[in-house]
C-alpha cells in the first residue's frame, strides 16, 4: 500500500463536470491511500473580510480552469490501475478536515425545494472554528460541524460525454449524503478504464434535504483508501457505515427515488443474509429507514438505511 497526496491546483481540478475523456491527475494501485485537497465556490462567493483564509490556489483555479457548464470545482480524476467497466470501486473515507475558517450558504431564487418562495439572492459567510468544530450562525447559535464531501464519483459512461456535476447519477457525483463521513465506504460501479474518481463540494454540515440548494459550503481535505472489487455486479451506488447498509435512488421524482432505493435494499438483503424477496420486503418495512438525501439537484435523492444488527443479529 502506498500513500499519495493530491493538491488542488489548475492542473488537478476540473470545474463543473465529469467526463470519461479527462486525463488522470494521479494514477494509483488498488489498496492505495490518497489525501485529496478540494476547493469550494465561484469568485462571487469569496469573502472580502480579511479574517477569512482563502486557499492560495483558489484564484488561480478560477482563472485557469474553464467552466464549460455549471457545477462544482472537483479535484481529480484519480485512476486506479486495472479498473475496467463492470468492476466496483470501494472508496473508504478515512479522514476529513477543514481547509479554511469559513464557509458560505446561498439562497438562489427559482431553485431549491421552495423555488418561488424567496425572490432575492442571499449569500452568508459563516465563520468556522476548527478547534471547537462549530459554525457560528448570524443569529448567535454555534452549529456543530460534521464535514463530508457532497460530490464523490467516477467517470460516466463514455458515450454520455461531458456531464454536469450537479445531477447525481449511476456514477455517483452530487450525492449530498451526510452519512458519508469517516468510517463509511462508498461503492461505485466502474464505467470506464481506470474508474477516474473525482471529489469536491465540501460541506461543513448539512441537513437531509439540503433544501435551499447549499449546505455550509467549504474547502475540505480528505483521506481515502481505494479498493477494486471484481464480480460484485453493482450498477448503482451503495454505501456502508460501521453500523448500517445504505442503498440509493436518484430521480426527479422522490417517489421513484424511494422505489429505486427500496428495490436495491431488497437485493442487498438477499446478498447479505440470503433472504427471499418477500422476507426482505418485510424486514425493510420493520427496520429500514427511507431518508431524503437531497431535494434540489434536478434528480432528487432517497437513501434507504438498515442497521447491520437488524440483518445479522446483535
Amino acid at each position: 500500500m502506498a500513500h499519495h497526496y493530491l493538491k488542488s491546483s489548475p492542473e488537478t481540478c476540473h470545474w463543473g463536470y465529469f467526463d470519461a475523456k479527462l486525463k488522470p491527475a494521479l494514477v494509483i494501485k488498488s489498496g492505495d491511500e490518497v489525501t485529496v485537497e478540494t476547493l469550494s465556490g465561484a469568485p462571487e462567493a469569496i469573502p472580502t473580510d480579511p479574517r477569512f483564509e482563502i486557499p492560495p490556489e483558489l484564484h488561480e483555479v478560477h482563472a485557469k480552469c474553464e467552466r464549460t457548464i455549471p457545477g462544482h470545482i472537483l479535484t481529480g480524476p484519480i485512476a486506479i490501475e486495472g479498473a475496467v467497466p463492470g468492476d466496483v470501486l470501494e472508496v473508504k473515507i478515512l479522514d476529513i478536515a477543514l481547509r479554511q475558517n469559513w464557509g458560505y450558504n446561498l439562497i438562489r431564487p427559482l431553485s431549491g425545494a421552495l423555488p418561488t418562495d424567496f425572490d432575492e439572492m442571499r449569500l452568508l459567510h459563516i465563520p468556522l472554528d476548527r478547534e471547537k468544530m462549530v459554525g457560528t450562525m448570524p443569529w448567535g447559535v454555534d452549529l456543530p460541524l460534521k464535514p463530508f464531501f457532497g460530490v464523490m464519483g467516477v467517470a460516466p459512461i463514455p458515450g454520455w460525454g461531458r456531464i454536469t456535476s450537479i445531477v447525481p447519477r449511476s456514477m455517483g457525483g452530487n450525492l449530498d449524503n451526510k452519512e458519508l463521513v469517516p468510517g463509511a465506504s462508498l461503492f461505485l460501479p466502474v464505467f470506464t478504464e481506470g474508474a477516474l474518481f473525482s471529489c469536491g463540494d465540501g460541506h461543513g454540515v448539512q441537513g437531509d434535504g439540503e433544501v435551499c440548494v447549499t449546505a455550509i459550503e467549504t474547502a475540505l481535505k480528505g483521506r481515502f483508501a481505494f479498493s477494486l472489487h471484481k464480480g460484485l455486479g453493482l450498477t448503482y451506488p451503495r454505501a456502508e457505515t460501521p453500523t448500517h447498509y445504505i442503498t440509493m435512488g436518484m430521480d426527479p421524482s422522490l417517489d421513484q427515488c424511494a422505489v429505486m432505493a427500496l428495490r436495491d435494499m431488497i437485493v442487498l438483503l438477499g446478498e447479505k443474509r440470503g433472504l427471499s424477496r418477500e422476507d426482505a420486503y418485510t424486514l425493510c418495512s420493520l427496520a429500514a429507514d427511507l431518508r431524503v438525501t437531497q431535494a434540489v439537484n434536478v434528480s432528487k435523492g432517497i437513501h434507504c438505511m438498515i442497521a447491520k444488527s437488524a440483518v445479522h443479529g446483535a
